[in-house]
């Protein structure tokens, strides 16, 4: 059985913090076979957004393109109840990212695998590749409230001046458009000396920020807890047909997925063992 820490760790990684189980289980497999619905958010740059800027929103487009068949959002913004809420409604049929052996859902293959990266800026701390490296002790490194990477740094003594960030922010005045986006910000802005976040949102963000930033994938932690994670498609529980559908489309249309991945900055893991994915061919 999984453990309730992990368990909560990779609810909040991606979209399935707070899953319930999908309603019953008389929903046909492919729901709307015209039109590939899809479930997102309207504001989570770089993953996804309304205007369809993000990875997630491009590799949707791949996926509609390769099934011949438009694609179409429900739009929800992740948080508790946002795969109860979409996927378990009827509303839409696919979540592009879906941390596998995530509950709620049914996952189709994985696509890719990435890790906590950390982030600093450029040349302040080269050569730091580990979290418990003794340039980081005493320093303000921002991380998001029940994220792996807060239990690791608490295990090495970093978590006194460690500046936690609440996952799930709905201050509608707020300035930057997510959690990730504000530590990237502050770190910018020399609020924080280190940042440590999900590689896909960390390479993106740091490159956005218009300061020089060293995002380097946590690659020589210990196993546990994780800090590196398989990102599949989730659909329902019960829809067999269309997990082996997409599945067949994961391996058609990979090196496409692999290039906009890349273009995003997100930091690749080879299948196995902690190092980076070479480039395809």
């Amino acid at each position: 059985m999984m453990r309730p820490a992990l368990r909560n760790a990779i609810a909040l990684l991606l979209v399935t913090a707070g899953a319930l189980p999908a309603r019953s289980q008389t929903l046909p497999d492919l729901v709307t076979p015209d039109v590939l619905r899809v479930c997102g958010d309207p504001g989570n740059m770089p993953f996804s957004d309304r205007r369809e800027n993000g990875f997630e929103n491009r590799i949707a487009a791949i996926i509609g393109d390769e099934l011949k068949v438009k694609v179409r959002y429900y739009w929800l913004t992740q948080g508790p109840g946002f795969v109860r809420n979409t996927l378990g409604t009827g509303l839409c049929d696919l979540i592009i990212g879906s941390t596998s052996g995530a509950e709620g859902v049914q996952n189709t293959n994985p696509y890719y695998r990435s890790a906590y990266a950390l982030i600093t800026r450029r040349g302040e701390y080269d050569g730091v590749t580990r979290l418990d490296d003794p340039k980081l002790k005493d320093k303000s490194i921002g991380v998001i409230a029940g994220t792996p990477p807060v239990s690791r740094m608490g295990e090495i003594g970093l978590i006194g001046k460690m500046r936690t960030y609440a996952p799930y922010q709905l201050d509608p005045g707020r300035k930057h458009q997510t959690v990730s986006a504000e530590i990237v910000a502050d770190l910018a802005e020399k609020k924080l000396d280190a940042a440590v976040l999900w590689g896909p949102a960390a390479g993106w963000l740091a490159k956005q920020s218009g300061v020089g930033m060293d995002v380097v994938p946590l690659l020589n932690e210990p196993e546990r807890p994780p800090l590196s994670f398989r990102i599949a498609m989730g659909v329902r529980l019960e829809e067999n047909d269309w997990k082996r559908s997409l599945n067949a489309v994961l391996r058609k249309r990979r090196a496409d997925i692999e290039a906009v991945l890349r273009e995003f900055e997100v930091p690749l893991l080879a299948e196995e063992g902690n190092t980076l994915l070479e480039p395809s061919k």
